[in-house]
């Protein structure tokens, strides 16, 4: 149940895409293209170059729902280009044609081009025109580049592109701060891959943990969903949120100096409270909103207004007090509920166990949930090579473990990008 009900969370889109995302090259390669600023021969007033590198893989060559690069009504040849501010060298590329079956086709033919310095240069190789997926092509050698370009001659009509990538592959050991233990390489690259395989929108979804403290220059605010008839006081109320904090904390601490994140510490803040009775609630001041009786999924549940779950373009403009009375996440304390479950919406687990639990060092199942809102996977069907015991192999351990620390640190490896770091 708790992986269904993470899985729905987290990735909202799958019960609309229902596709799976084909594998990426290996994991020693990086997709550059999240990096560079796009640019083309013409853009229809209505799409976008910015749909060429946002990381979202179509679920199909007439996508009516993510943004899309198109020259309808234009014809001829077509253009599309990526520029970085420094060279880079990349191995191989794909394209995902636009084809809305009327205006825009896939071209008739097309080919890549890289900027030498004074000239554009056609990379030598075959190129595939194919509907409903990437078309690749891998580089005879290497090309190092500031602009790659996407030339495309129009065929029965104008022309388009849904997606591109190049692919760099990394300096041996993975990257700048990318340095895991030998012993954990092989599992490592089994994880993510996994990932790649079964996260239909693993590189398009836009509300991880990751997203979240980024969107807030390094913080996270919290509601408290109090799922409960028991009362509370002052002082239950200031140990609870310093519980939640010291818990997230862990967490943080594994990225700090790590790979280019940029925070030294991630302050937790809880901005409100949920209760069903106003009269549980057994303080006065004004240090949290509070919500009474506005219900959701049968509980108590902060403004929908002030949700990043339900605002995900991070604006709150019906939220009382404004954006900065937002949450991020919530967390969502239920009376005999038992295990837990975890997504980009926050944690639940039983408010029970959360309160005998205030003084604990390790809460270890709010520690695996929040490690679900950073987007880590379950393994209860499955164990990585040489792997045993690991706080996201639910029931295995009860603090986070060097190969958790890890799995966590190659999340931020691959989305990274996606902040321009």
């Amino acid at each position: 149940m708790k992986t269904l009900i993470r899985r729905l969370a987290i990735l909202p889109v799958l019960l609309i895409c229902g596709f799976l995302l084909p594998l990426r090259p290996a994991l020693a390669d990086t997709n550059v293209a999240r990096n560079a600023t796009p640019s083309a021969s013409y853009t229809s007033p209505w799409e976008t170059t910015a749909a060429i590198n946002d990381g979202i893989d179509p679920p199909s060559s007439n996508d009516t729902v993510n943004r899309r690069w198109g020259t309808w009504p234009d014809t001829g040849t077509q253009w599309a280009e990526l520029t970085w501010t420094s060279a880079q060298t990349i191995k191989s590329a794909e394209v995902y044609f636009f084809d809305d079956g009327g205006g825009v086709r896939v071209p008739a033919s097309w080919k890549l081009q890289r900027w030498t310095g004074s000239a554009y240069a056609d990379i030598p190789g075959a190129y595939p025109v194919s509907v409903n997926a990437y078309n690749k092509i891998t580089f005879s050698a290497a090309v190092s580049t500031t602009r790659l370009r996407a030339v495309l001659q129009s065929g029965q009509a104008s022309v388009g592109l849904l997606e591109v990538k190049a692919w760099a592959a990394d300096p041996p050991g993975g990257g700048t701060g990318w340095n895991p233990p030998a012993n954990l390489v092989t599992p490592l690259n089994e994880v993510w891959q996994h990932q790649e395989s079964t996260y239909p929108n693993l590189y398009g979804f836009r509300n991880y943990g990751w997203d979240q403290v980024m969107a807030n220059g390094g913080s996270i605010n919290y509601c408290v969903r109090w799922d409960s008839g028991a009362s509370v006081t002052a002082a239950q109320r200031d140990q609870i949120h310093a519980t939640l904090a010291r818990q997230f904390k862990k967490w943080m601490d594994l990225m700090v100096g790590h790979n280019g994140w940029p925070y030294s510490s991630v302050p937790v803040k809880v901005v409100g409270w949920a209760v069903r009775d106003r009269a549980q609630l057994q303080w006065s001041d004004n240090s949290v909103d509070i919500y009474v009786n506005d219900i959701r999924e049968n509980a108590p549940q902060c403004a929908e207004p002030c949700g990043r779950f339900f605002n995900q373009s991070g604006n709150y403009p019906n939220c009382p007090g404004g954006a900065s009375h937002h949450y991020d996440m919530s967390l969502w304390l239920t009376s005999g509920f038992g295990g837990g479950a975890g997504g980009d919406w926050g944690q639940r687990i039983g408010s029970e166990y959360y309160m005998s639990n205030l003084n604990t060092d390790n809460v270890h199942i709010l520690l695996h949930e929040m490690g679900h809102s950073f987007g880590l996977d379950d393994f209860y069907d499955w164990t990585p090579t040489g792997v045993c015991c690991f706080l996201m192999k639910a029931g295995s351990a009860s603090s986070i473990t060097e190969f958790d620390a890890w799995m966590f640190r190659d999340w931020w490896r691959h989305l990274k990008s996606r902040y321009g770091l």
